[in-house]
């Protein structure tokens, strides 16, 4: 027996501590006031914090045991079992990290971004039962608790995307993300009926310790077609993730939820809830790898997903939008990783990615704020002298999400570059190809409108004293412009910003050699790898661990070789021509918009795929309603049950003609019935 387990309490802890903290602040928000609401949901989610950075100790720095037990039994029917419980692992505890932190700064930088708003209170309630939410998805260990963190981060996120629910822009959306997200949906939970259909079991482990068992069974989808079993259970799983996480075609709502407050885009659509999809993937690898069918179509989502999202916004000009569709074509760098069985580089992408995207999106917010609440870039400008922390945090992120080498988001998109690649080299066939080739230009991509970004905001003439004077703001807020010039936001926002940044720097460079690569911090000593036991790669597919034994040996020379890789000279290119359109000669851009004006439209138009949602699917769901109306009005309503009763009464009031109230009348009709009745007994007689 282990010297030191994981503590029951300790999880519980960590799960309801955000929970009550929720409950305290939205239902008896009069009696705390705004202070306590924040007081008590930051300390309820630090709380938290701390004990998931304690358990990740245990696990990597004591050698505790995963741990993996039942809680509570939610029903026993039929032999069929569902259970509340927790499987903690590396994977698990790293999740629980990432989420708890960006949560807490989360938490702390939205008392200077919502303070003068009426739902103060409202807000940490809801941020804080995401958090919930969040740690129940992550730290379950069978698939029915997973469907219930699943369902209850998109009912928080529904919720956080109206909060603003006067403004029919947010209602909009967040009916946009729950519409979306229920298509997505429907295939998760047909994945989980087929999983306790073919186990017998929705418990994590047991089906994982029999998954072996269906490789080669098949099902009949459509008659005549035999599918795998395994084939058929991702598929289903993964379009769940696709709607969670936001691919193509199930994206569409991730930019348009926006419309929420900016913490919320932190934290929600960044960090933490559209990487939900990535890391269930991640945790159903022993299924997964069951699959190379299902892998290709993961592996070719996730690279057009990557490439062509991140062409949506070179051509934004709200803030929030641009970074938006970065989370968009960083969630596809991790979906590919996925595709070509490098999940620890998905999952270890997802971690840094959720450390420079927060700042990105908590960055966007300041100037937010300092721009009273304008979100369009083509009114700023020049803001780099009035904000400077704000500035300063915002190019580390950007270094870091452009791959710059050192900084985090280099190790770990490089090594999914690199896996691709040797995917690719290895496979030969055109998927592979096609998802190397586009999150190798996938970085080209992220340079130019991540620069772009920064020269718009932060570089060239103040804007923003021409748009407030003339009055064309295109402000998203409810509160208005205000008279004075821009400033450095509060410390309650700058100091998450900070935070944010000195993990974008050097988490990569500080983890990468144990996390990826099964070596110490410097590369030197080998080590087990850090998700054994929670993800399983099959004989022959583990890329990362190739990559290990051919490029790493050590974070420097990992480094210095991404300076010779072709992902760092498409970067500098991006770079490049960012700096001349938007910086040393702005008219350039200009001249390009006019001289690409068809591929500018689509890109504006986002392909196409907004209005086959809205017009198309949504659409046609209105034709078919109105359509089925007309036939339930003119058919049923007009021809049967209106028509028979015009005949029934068409036939009673012949009828009543004949009811003359005289005698003979009805004497008469009787002898002529009889005289009837005889002539048809003498015509069969004869």
């Amino acid at each position: 027996m282990p010297d030191v387990m994981i503590s029951k309490s300790v999880l519980l802890a960590v799960v309801l501590a955000p929970l009550l903290a929720s409950i305290v602040a939205g239902l008896f928000r009069n009696v705390v006031g705004r202070t306590g609401a924040h007081l008590v949901t930051i300390a309820g989610v630090a709380l938290s914090c701390a004990l998931s950075c304690w358990v990740l100790y245990q696990l990597v720095g004591q050698g505790a045991p995963p741990f993996n037990e039942n809680l509570y039994t939610w029903f026993d029917v039929g032999g069929y079992q569902a259970h509340v419980g927790f499987m903690v692992d590396k994977l698990t505890a790293m999740m629980m990290v990432v989420v708890t932190f960006v949560s807490l700064l989360v938490h702390v930088y939205t008392i200077g971004y919502m303070a003068e708003d009426p739902g103060y209170q409202r807000f940490f309630s809801y941020i804080s039962l995401f958090t919930f939410s969040m740690l129940m998805l992550v730290m379950s260990n069978n698939f029915m608790q997973l469907f219930f963190g699943w369902e209850a981060v998109g009912l928080v996120s529904y919720l956080l995307i109206g909060f603003w629910f006067k403004r029919p822009s947010a209602i909009f959306a967040n009916l946009k993300a729950f519409l979306v997200n229920r298509v997505g949906d429907f295939g998760f939970i047909l994945g989980i009926a087929a999983v306790l259909y073919w186990f017998g079991t929705l418990d994590y482990a047991t089906v994982f310790a029999n998954a072996p068992t269906i490789a080669d069974s098949t099902v009949s989808v459509f008659s005549g077609h035999a599918w795998s079993v395994a084939t058929v259970i991702c598929i289903c799983l993964f379009v769940g993730a696709m709607g969670k996480s936001a691919q193509v075609p199930l994206h569409v709502w991730l930019p348009d939820s926006m419309e929420g407050p900016t913490p919320i885009s932190a934290l929600i659509h960044a960090a933490t809830m559209v990487t939900a999809g990535i890391f269930m993937v991640a945790r159903m690898s022993p299924l997964f790898e069951l699959s190379e069918t299902a892998l290709d179509f993961v592996l070719f989502i996730g690279a057009t997903t990557a490439f062509f999202t991140g062409l949506i916004g070179i051509v934004q000009n709200d803030i929030k939008r641009v970074v938006a569709y970065s989370t968009l074509s960083q969630l596809g760098y991790m979906t590919v990783a996925l595709g070509v069985s490098a999940y620890s580089a998905a999952v270890y992408h997802l971690m840094t990615h959720a450390f420079f995207k927060a700042l990105l999106f908590l960055g966007a917010g300041s100037v937010i704020i300092a721009m009273h609440h304008e979100q369009d870039m083509r009114c700023m400008g020049g803001l780099r002298r009035y904000m400077p922390v704000t500035y300063w945090t915002m190019l580390i992120g950007t270094l870091a999400l452009v791959g710059t080498p050192f900084f985090s988001g280099f190790y770990s998109k490089d090594t999914i570059i690199e896996a691709a690649g040797h995917h690719a080299a290895e496979a030969g066939h055109w998927i592979a190809t096609y998802g190397y080739w586009a999150v190798l230009l996938g970085a080209f991509v992220t340079a130019f409108y991540s620069f772009r970004l920064l020269y718009l905001t932060f570089f060239g003439e103040e804007r923003f004293r021409e748009a407030h004077h003339d009055g064309h703001g295109h402000g998203h807020d409810d509160h208005g412009h205000g008279a004075h010039e821009p400033r450095e936001s509060p410390w309650v926002v700058t100091v998450p910003l900070v935070l944010l940044a000195i993990p974008s720097v050097v988490i990569g460079f500080l983890t990468a050699g144990p996390m990826l690569f099964g070596t110490d911090m410097m590369g030197h000593v080998k080590q087990l790898p850090f998700f054994l036991g929670a993800i399983d790669v099959a004989e022959g597919r583990d890329v990362v661990a190739r990559l290990g034994e051919e490029l790493w040996h050590g974070p420097v020379e990992f480094a210095l070789h991404g300076f010779k890789a072709p992902t760092f000279w498409l970067a500098l290119a991006g770079f490049l021509l960012a700096t001349l359109m938007y910086l040393w000669k702005p008219e350039l851009h200009h001249r390009a918009r006019r001289a690409l004006a068809l591929p500018v439209r689509i890109l504006e138009e986002k392909y196409g795929f907004d209005t086959l949602w809205i017009r198309g699917f949504a659409g046609g769901g209105l034709l078919l309603g109105k359509g089925s109306r007309q036939v339930d009005e003119k058919v049923i309503d007009g021809f049967f049950v209106n028509g028979s009763t015009r005949v029934v009464d068409a036939a009673a009031a012949m009828l009543r003609k004949s009811q003359s109230g005289y005698l003979y009348h009805y004497a008469f009709a009787m002898i002529l019935g009889l005289i009837a009745l005889l002539g048809v007994l003498l015509w069969f007689w004869n």
